[in-house]
Order: structure tokens, then sequence, then C-alpha cells
């Protein structure tokens, strides 16, 4: 797909059943890595065909095939590779995956590489998405934490107007399925940063609270880092220098950019939400600590005094006066209980006890 091609030819009638080729009329079989091979004709659904006839229905004018493979071992991807002539440095991407969100030319094929995410027990898990569009072609191959393409599939289906437009269209409705998927991770991280915020300011953070807040907050960095690229690769995509997109969808990927700068401050905002939940929660221990500490000190300075009293009559000397005072004991007793008293009252009164 890159601007020397020729015009994209005017879609063809439907052949008779009778003229196509006898594999189409039933579903290739199943095998590990191959989720669907089908062909469309005219924005339609044709049938389902085996892999390796997917080279010569993608050259018949009108016709896009379609593979969805997930985790494909190499000799499914050598197939594929061998029936639409992809490059091998994307083939060799495309098996080992950890790859960042990219765009690449290759040829007459774009090579898309797109982060997915999902949550699976209370963290954010990540896959990939890689997708080869050429002319007449679409192969999307997911990795790791990932929904399915079928609601993408049915989505298209159900819209023979749109997906008549071929594979531009299904590469939007990949990465548009994609950006939108990112909102249910964020609404489920943004429900439990709401329940860490009605909490924090009631009780200190326990070290189990404090290591959710650093894990929530290193899952959005790895989703910002996941999603900010993809502004990159859909801005490319709506530039007809760069590629060969069809202008009509370009405005179509300018939406999908839109969402995704959503994504960003959405992020943003709750990585924020998060820093301030860790430092007041922070603030709140130490103000409990300095209580906690005031009341020490408090009870400390009241218990000096019976301590310095009793410390000055334990002393052994001979001569002391008011050891041979009758009411001296009491007298003593009266005069420590009245100074305690006296330093629990003033403590209470400035808020200490």
């Amino acid at each position: 797909m890159t601007e020397t091609l020729p015009d994209r030819p005017a879609p063809a009638a439907p052949l008779p059943a009778a003229q196509l080729p006898s594999a189409v009329l039933t579903a290739p079989e199943g095998e590990p890595g191959l989720v669907n091979s089908v062909v469309y004709q005219n924005g339609r659904r044709l049938a389902d065909i085996p892999v390796d006839d997917a080279g010569r229905w993608a050259e018949r004018p009108g016709h896009v095939v379609w593979i969805g493979l997930y985790e494909p071992g190499h000799d499914l991807l050598a197939r594929v590779q061998a029936q639409f002539r992809l490059h091998p440095l994307a083939i060799e991407d495309a098996e080992k995956a950890h790859q960042q969100p990219k765009l690449e030319q290759y040829g007459d094929t774009l090579f898309v590489v797109a982060r997915t995410a999902q949550m699976v027990d209370g963290r954010v898990a990540f896959g990939e998405t890689h997708l080869f569009i050429g002319r007449g072609y679409v192969v999307s191959v997911r990795h790791g934490a990932s929904r399915s393409y079928a609601d993408i599939r049915r989505r298209c289906e159900a819209s023979p107007d749109m997906l008549v437009q071929g594979e531009d269209y299904i590469l939007y409705s990949v990465l548009d399925f994609i950006v939108d998927n990112y909102a249910p991770v964020l609404e489920a991280i943004t429900e439990e940063v709401e329940g860490i915020e009605d909490r924090v300011l009631e009780e200190s953070l326990s070290t189990e609270a404090i290591n959710r807040l650093y894990t929530l907050r290193r899952d959005l960095l790895r989703l910002r880092n996941a999603a900010g690229p993809l502004v990159d690769v859909c801005q490319r995509l709506e530039h007809s220098k760069l590629t060969a997109i069809d202008p009509n969808l370009q405005p179509l990927f300018r939406d999908v950019t839109d969402h995704i700068r959503r994504i960003q401050s959405e992020i943003d905002t709750l990585r924020e939400v998060l820093a301030f939940a860790f430092e007041a929660g922070l603030m709140v221990g130490q103000m409990q600590q300095t209580v906690i500490t005031r009341q020490l000190a408090a009870w400390a300075a009241i218990l000096a005094v019976p301590t310095a009293v009793a410390g000055i009559y334990g002393m052994n000397f001979k001569h002391m006066p008011e050891l041979e005072w009758v009411w001296g004991y009491y007298v003593v007793i009266a005069g420590i209980l009245s100074i305690c008293g006296g330093l629990f009252w003033w403590f209470r009164r400035v808020g200490w006890l």
C-alpha cells in the first residue's frame, strides 16, 4: 500500500457458486493458532478458505482476505508469509512479539504493532497485536492478553457498506477496538482508586495498601507507554503522503487518535490521584504518630512528678526534714496527686490528651 499503487479496482460482480473454487465451499480445518480465514467480496462474507488459498483470493478484484491468528507457530506464519510475500523481518517480529507499538512499511505491505490491555486478577495484563495490511488482505496476529476479535468481525460484517472499503476499514476497526478496550481497564482502576481515597483520610495506609498504590501507578505508566505510541501510528495513517490509506477513511484514524489522547489524559489524572493518595496516607500516618508522641510526652511529664518525689525521699540521708512528721506521708501523696491532676487538666486543655 504505497502511493505508487494503482487505484483500487471497481468491485466485481459476485461469481456464481459454480465458478468458485471447491475449497471455498467448505470451512478450513481447525489448526493451532488459526482463528479465522475468511474472504469477503464487495463487503460481504463469501466463505471460509484454507490459508494456502488466501493469496490467490486476495489478488481477485473486489475481494479481501482476513486471516486471524492467535499465538501462531512458525510453520503457520511461514505459510501465511508465502501467500502474501510478507517481509521476513516483520514475520520475525510477529513471531517473537515483545515489540513496541509502531508502523512500518515493507514494500506494498504495512506492518502495525499495537499493545492490548486487560484486567486479570486485579492486575493490568498486556498483550500485542500485529497487523499486516496489503492490497486485498489483512492478517492479524494476537499474543498474550487480548479480547477475541470476533466482535470486530461481526461488526464489520453487519456493515457491508463500510466493509466494502476493504482492508483500510478493517485496520481502523481493529485499532479502534484495541483503544476502546483500554477504557474498561481505566474504569476498574478508577473504581479502586476512589475506594482508596475514601479510606486514606480515615486511617493510615497499611503496608499492603502502599504496595497496591505502587502497583497501580506502575500499571498505569505501562498502560500509558502502550497507548502513547499509537498516536504517532494513527497520525501517520492520516497522511496519504506516508501511506496509501483511502482519504475517505483518514478522519476515522483521526478519531482513534482523539480517543488515545483522552485515554492518556485519564491515565495522567489517575496517576496524580494515586500520588496524592499516597502522600495523604503518609501525612495521616505522621499525624497519628505526632498525636501518640504528644500523649506519651504528656504522660511522661505527669509520671515524672511522683518519680521525682519518690527519688528525693528515697535518698539514704540520716538527717532529712519531714521524716518524723506524723502527717508527712499523707501530705506528700496529696501534693503528688494535686500536681499530677493539674498537669492532666492542662494537657487535656491543650489537646495533648
